[in-house]
């Protein structure tokens, strides 16, 4: 399958989406991310179109209100942009390329889910709608734009602006917007990823594990071993998740971890390759070269001009 990005836009505004991204502007004053009243709630503004990009996004939802974006896993095109978002259940590395202009900056809203809030609401749904949690564990969802979702993200923003709604309405329209995307098309995916039941949650455990410890020594024998699999077995249901074997997936965490360490200057690239679990600043510089298409102070430098602070 293949989804060419067309940099016109084809879609007849209405007034909520002029509204939607005239906010968007207003609290995202600077290219790269702006933080926002709230700690799990940031606004991208980027001019750059960018080509076949690693990407490693946290669980969570993409809501792109301006200009286009997709990402590549295994074959699969997952396209969001003005029309449709992506709902993150589990971390997976995928490529990514995007459309944007300085007339027409990229505009995105990035939702991380706060995963306790999450996993509370996909229990009350799962109780009253049983049919919720047959859903088959996918790591990345493309769903369209739905007026409910549009509107508790337009709610969303508005409160952004007042520093008095974000703090008493705030936490309450997130949760609406946990709600919104666990009982959409992709919410039995985000729902069974939540739940942790049968062979895919024991993968989804395992990603878990891997995420708290992925600077330490890691054996492939002793994961499989956790989620009660043999190797083979638990390489093929691994993969059939994330789109990598265990060992590839441990590397791009690493390496992204390194990234947003020198993007931040939190040490020298010998310090940086040691914290994430490199014995060797040698093979992390090719690793990272390789991943990344350009030197960990190239890639830098890239970061803080395109991008900005990332968290």
């Amino acid at each position: 399958m293949s989804i060419l990005l067309d940099p016109m836009n084809t879609r007849k505004e209405r007034p909520e989406r002029r509204e939607l991204v005239a906010m968007a502007r207003g609290l995202a004053p600077r290219h790269g991310y702006n933080a926002t009243g709230l700690e799990n709630v940031r606004i991208l503004r980027t001019e750059a179109v960018l080509r076949d990009v690693p990407v490693l996004y946290r669980p969570g939802a993409v809501f792109v209100l301006q200009g286009r974006k997709q990402g590549m896993l295994e074959g699969e095109i997952y396209l969001y942009d003005e029309e449709h978002y992506l709902a993150v259940s589990v971390p997976v590395p995928f490529r990514m390329e995007s459309v944007a202009s300085a007339e027409r900056p990229l505009l995105a809203v990035y939702v991380e889910f706060d995963m306790n809030l999450a996993a509370e609401v996909a229990s009350e749904v799962g109780a009253r709608r049983p049919e919720a949690r047959a859903g088959r564990v996918r790591g990345l969802v493309s769903s369209r734009m739905e007026p409910e979702i549009e509107d508790v993200v337009l709610r969303l923003l508005r409160t952004l602006r007042d520093p008095v709604e974000c703090a008493v309405l705030g936490a309450g329209i997130l949760r609406e917007l946990h709600y919104r995307v666990l009982v959409g098309p992709q919410g039995g995916a985000m729902i069974a990823a939540l739940q942790q039941r049968g062979t895919s949650g024991k993968i989804v455990q395992s990603l878990a594990r891997l995420r708290e410890s992925y600077a330490s020594e890691i054996s492939v024998a002793a994961l499989a071993s956790e989620a009660g699999m043999s190797v083979p077995s638990y390489h093929v249901h691994f993969k059939a998740l994330t789109g990598s074997t265990p060992i590839q997936y441990v590397k791009a965490i690493r390496l992204h971890e390194a990234r947003l360490m020198i993007a931040r200057q939190d040490g020298t690239i010998a310090q940086v390759a040691a914290s994430v679990g490199y014995a060797s600043p040698a093979q992390f510089s090719r690793d990272f070269k390789r991943h990344f298409r350009r030197t960990a102070s190239e890639e830098a430098r890239w970061v803080r001009q395109h991008l900005g602070e990332l968290g």
